[in-house]
């Protein structure tokens, strides 16, 4: 099986097809891997409409799925990142469209923050989020916190200013509207409508990113046949812009 070791962190990925990457960035909370899009998301897992058109990079985020990491009290949302550019660095991927679903969107945007120049479009499914001025941690980060194995590093203490550092900020956690507002990156946004997936989140992404696209009904029947065919075209169409530069 396919790892990436550095520095204390053992990532599991799987790249597959061939034609212009995509890195998946999967839905789960902090239980982040591949097979949450096979399993509790496979109505839309994207391998089963992107695989004939692109090449696919996914992976289990560090401490999800087949991935291992050092877990200290500093870590946040930059050590993610930190992996998704190690990673890309180590497939020879310069430029990648970017897929994210629930948490994946938040790496996502953080990922086109880190390194604009890098990412040629992102779809982004179901972002995480809240408008409290002063968020608290989601269930998804307390059952991944309660069903840590094998971390003895990973006190109490530990997880509790990791939690803090996660939690430090409203609307998508790691980003900023500012930073939004000045995102020139294409973007596909599809809205959730529940309680981790606020749909007020994924409508403000959409209104303050300049170069955005809301697809508002997507889940079901006829509109999850529509939304894929807009996906598809969506990433074709910046693919061969990219080719063309």
């Amino acid at each position: 099986m396919p790892f990436l070791e550095r520095y204390g962190v053992s990532l599991y990925y799987e790249d597959s097809g061939s034609g212009y990457p995509v890195l998946l960035l999967a839905p789960g909370s902090f239980q982040s891997s591949i097979e949450w899009w096979h399993e509790e998301y496979r109505e839309t897992d994207p391998t089963s409409y992107l695989a004939n058109d692109f090449r696919l990079i996914a992976m289990d985020q560090r401490n999800a799925g087949r991935s291992r990491a050092l877990i200290t009290a500093s870590d946040g949302w930059h050590n993610f990142t930190e992996d998704h550019i190690a990673l890309l660095d180590y497939l020879g991927i310069e430029r990648v469209h970017v897929l994210g679903a629930c948490i994946g969107v938040s790496f996502a945007l953080r990922l086109i923050q880190v390194q604009p120049w890098r990412v040629s479009a992102a779809v982004l499914q179901q972002p995480i989020g809240t408008l409290k001025a002063k968020p608290t941690a989601s269930g998804g980060f307390t059952s991944w916190r309660q069903g840590l194995k094998d971390h003895p590093e990973a006190t109490a203490e530990v997880l509790d200013a990791y939690q803090a550092n996660l939690y430090a900020q409203d609307f998508v956690y790691n980003v900023s509207r500012d930073f939004v507002r000045s995102c020139e990156t294409p973007l596909l946004v599809l809205p959730g409508n529940d309680g981790p997936h606020p749909y007020e989140i994924a409508e403000e992404i959409a209104r303050l990113a300049p170069n955005a696209e809301l697809i508002a009904d997507w889940k079901e029947g006829a509109a999850w046949e529509a939304a894929v065919q807009r996906i598809q075209g969506f990433l074709r169409a910046n693919s061969r812009s990219e080719l063309k530069t």
